[in-house]
């Protein structure tokens, strides 16, 4: 069958200037490089290797997933010079893997074939005219000169930010340190602590603070502020952060983006967990789940407003529909959490964590990212427990690959779950509860077709 081996781009390009520029950039070199080499072709709409498996480069970077072949045919020598010349391109979008290794692509092959299909499927790109003489500089790694996005009134909501562009999923649009922190205190002491912090500010940090919008106006204005705007530094930390453009991003119960903090290096993120059109909204969720009665008297409670976006405002047999599938997630992932069921039903477990995932698609079009981190790492603590390293390291790979997309690949999270994807036996839980799964992380099996892998991944043929 062979081994396969090259390198996917993580995040995928952008039909934006700079991203269209970093590529015409990188495949001029390539052109150069192999100038005279007769295995190199230049066709009218990608260049082919004619070794190995003939591994391609589309002349259009946005379609571009993955340059890899079966090592085979001294197509080795193309593949490892290819991937120099991208790294230096593109730095850590540059994703290398080699199955000799124990190493897979980012995507899935289905992906993979589908961008090699577009590649003789040629289309323009656009981008906004306001800021597309502003991109023009080459930049090795991709990021944009300027926001992604700007600040607007949105109607209804006071501020908010409204793309620029149009934003690729799993693109970082914002990264910030926050402004100030805050830890719970009585509304009296905490407008003294309030005070205090600001007056150690900037005049321009001060202004920032100030002009962010206050849903809770009284006699304890600096408190009403932070309870309107801050957000916790970490899941489940009582510690709050306000940021001076994070916190103008708005909330939506099918958001577009994800935050995340980072507290390795004290910022929050924003990533794009969908693709977002020049025009649209910015969104993030601040609820905790449920249906749209619970979510919205949560809102009203703790930031003061009434949730008026897609979803608590579907037609009520859509909404109807809609409120059942997140009773059943919120359900599933409570008993996914029971320590109890992962000890004694540990199938059962597997079953509502698959059973999970599809919930999560069907209410959340697909993009669920920001929660399958969360459900493929159950499943790997499931599996480790019980001693399967095979099926261990497929949930952690599957983990690491939605965090990338909603947390990037620097976040410590998805570092962690990296390393358990490549050692699954270095977890502490690992055949702590049993070894009556044990399986070594090689015998993950191959020549499967989709359905299949499923079946034996969530041992539903065992």
């Amino acid at each position: 069958m062979g081994v396969d081996a090259g390198f996917d781009m993580v995040p995928r390009l952008s039909r934006e200037t700079v991203d269209v520029n970093n590529w015409n950039h990188f495949i001029e070199i390539i052109k150069e490089l192999y100038r005279d080499d007769a295995q190199v072709q230049i066709k009218q709409h990608y260049i082919v290797f004619e070794a190995g498996e003939h591994p391609m480069l589309p002349l259009e970077g946005h379609k571009f997933l993955r340059f890899s072949s079966k090592i085979t045919g001294g197509v080795t020598r193309y593949i490892n010079a290819v991937t120099r010349i991208a790294k230096a391109s593109f730095g850590s979008r540059v994703q290398y893997w080699n199955e000799c290794d124990d190493q897979y692509g980012y995507y899935d092959w289905k992906e993979v074939h589908e961008s090699f299909r577009s590649y003789d499927q040629p289309d323009g790109h656009e981008v906004s005219t306001s800021i597309a003489d502003a991109l023009t500089t080459h930049n090795p790694h991709g990021e944009p000169q300027i926001p992604l996005f700007e600040v607007k009134d949105i109607p209804g909501k006071a501020r908010g930010l409204v793309a620029r562009v149009d934003i690729s999923k799993g693109t970082q649009i914002l990264c910030e340190k926050p402004l100030l922190t805050v830890t719970p205190a009585p509304p009296n002491e905490l407008e003294l602590v309030l005070a205090g912090k600001l007056r150690a500010m900037s005049r321009t940090e001060q202004r920032q603070f100030l002009s962010l919008h206050n849903n809770f106006p009284g006699s304890l204005p600096f408190g009403g502020i932070v309870r309107t705007n801050a957000l916790p530094c970490g899941s489940g930390s009582p510690v709050g952060g306000i940021y001076p453009q994070i916190c103008l991003i708005n909330h939506s119960c099918l958001p577009n983006s994800h935050n995340n903090w980072d507290g390795n290096r004290e910022h929050e993120t924003i990533y794009a967990i969908r693709p977002i059109k020049a025009g649209e909204e910015i969104t993030i969720s601040y609820d905790h789940g449920g249906p749209a009665s619970t979510r919205r008297a949560f809102l009203r409670k703790s930031f003061g407003f009434d949730c008026e976006c897609s979803v608590c405002t579907l037609p009520p047999a859509e909404l109807q529909a809609s409120d059942a599938r997140r009773l059943l997630i919120q359900r599933l992932d409570d008993n996914i959490g029971d320590p109890s069921r992962l000890r004694k039903s540990p199938q059962i477990c597997l079953r509502d964590c698959k059973s999970l995932l599809k919930a999560l698609e069907e209410e959340f079009d697909g993009h669920i990212e920001g929660h399958s981190c969360r459900t493929y790492y159950d499943a790997f603590q499931v599996c480790i427990a019980h001693g399967d390293q095979a099926r261990a390291s497929v949930f952690a790979e599957k983990s690491y690959k939605a965090r990338v997309c909603c947390e990037g690949e620097e976040s410590p999270e998805t570092q962690r779950v990296k390393s358990f994807s490549l050692k699954p036996a270095s977890h502490m839980t690992f055949g702590l509860v049993s070894a009556k799964w044990k399986t070594a992380r090689s015998m993950i099996p191959k020549g499967l077709n989709e359905a299949q892998f499923n079946e034996w991944l969530f041992r539903e043929q065992v």
